[in-house]
């Protein structure tokens, strides 16, 4: 339930994903008004019980399409760019969903008068990133804080919950595969709860912050691919062998499944695993990480497991090691 009813709306590009609609309903708990933009609204029902009866609204719109765009953005007090891909592929590009799209939100929400304004990107954005992700998102950063100066860009780790596609992917493998290979085994990053990063992005309306600085979040551990692959294979109990991958072996690996529907990686996700993916110490020191906005980050080790039992051999049921 709302804890305080506020006339203020809120409009949230991406709301029906999976950091997105976390952040409907940290919004929705605060008492704002939420109106969810997707290409698909027939298909985004599941948002609507995260607010009380009325409080969130289903539009379409499509990042291609300025108007339907400006549409959305109109009367809301703030506006959440959640959107992103994992893939670039046709018409869902990086380009065009990452950088045309947060530059097509952000000038229309400058437009629409929107006091404030959050882009969720992620660590590794930077116009120089080796990887085709880190580049994209570096670029919608630039453009966010040019269309909208004041913007706040939060940069999430890898983001974990129960419909993740980080730790369920690797236990999904581990269900199947008696080897695992490891990419990027010596890859540091700092798993984050998707709640917490929700909460990051209610508190920064919440306080009305439009200063453009850009904040990292990131959970309270700090582990290696190494160390988080076997860390699913105990918690799922699979007696598995765990085999590093040089990064021209992964790379290569991403090539050859990269283009499959549901591909365990690609070779633009091995670019990306080459750098650590950890808040940094500035980050810290200038109160720009998930501390600073007072939020106590949860640990992965705490959740996980909550939704990692059904991998097991006999789920809930499997006896305990």
């Amino acid at each position: 339930m709302a804890s305080r009813p506020s006339d203020k709306l809120v409009t949230i590009f991406g709301g029906s994903g999976f950091i997105g609609r976390q952040i409907v309903r940290s919004l929705a708990k605060r008492g704002y008004r939420i109106r969810v933009a997707c290409r698909r609204p027939d298909l985004a029902g599941h948002v609507l019980p995260l607010g009380t009866p009325g409080q969130i609204a289903l539009v379409q719109a499509n990042l291609r399409y300025p108007d339907s765009v400006a549409a959305a953005c109109d009367g809301a007090h703030a506006v959440v760019n959640a959107t992103g891909t994992d893939v670039s592929a046709g018409a869902q590009s990086f380009d065009a969903v990452i950088v045309f799209g947060s530059e097509a939100v952000a000038k229309a929400a400058k437009q629409a008068k929107a006091a404030l304004m959050v882009m969720v990107s992620g660590m590794g954005a930077n116009v120089e990133a080796t990887s085709k992700a880190g580049q994209a998102k570096g670029k919608a950063e630039a453009a966010t804080s040019r269309a909208f100066p004041g913007a706040a860009i939060v940069r999430p780790s890898v983001v974990f919950g129960p419909d993740d596609r980080f730790f369920n992917r690797m236990a999904s493998l581990a269900r199947i595969a008696p080897v695992l290979p490891v990419v990027g085994p010596e890859t540091k990053v700092q798993p984050v709860f998707v709640g917490d990063v929700a909460e990051a992005v209610a508190t920064l309306i919440d306080r009305n912050v439009a200063d453009g600085k850009t904040y990292e979040l990131g959970g309270p551990a700090t582990a290696t691919l190494h160390e988080l692959m076997q860390y699913v294979v105990d918690v799922t109990q699979r007696k598995r062998v765990l085999l590093p991958l040089p990064h021209a072996a992964a790379k290569l690996l991403g090539t050859l499944v990269g283009w499959l529907p549901a591909a365990p990686i690609t070779a633009d996700q091995v670019e990306m695993l080459r750098v650590d993916n950890v808040v940094s110490s500035a980050a810290k020191s200038e109160g720009r990480d998930l501390a600073g906005l007072g939020i106590t980050a949860r640990s992965y080790a705490s959740i996980v497991p909550t939704y990692l039992y059904r991998f097991r051999k006999e789920g809930q049921f499997t006896v305990p090691n």
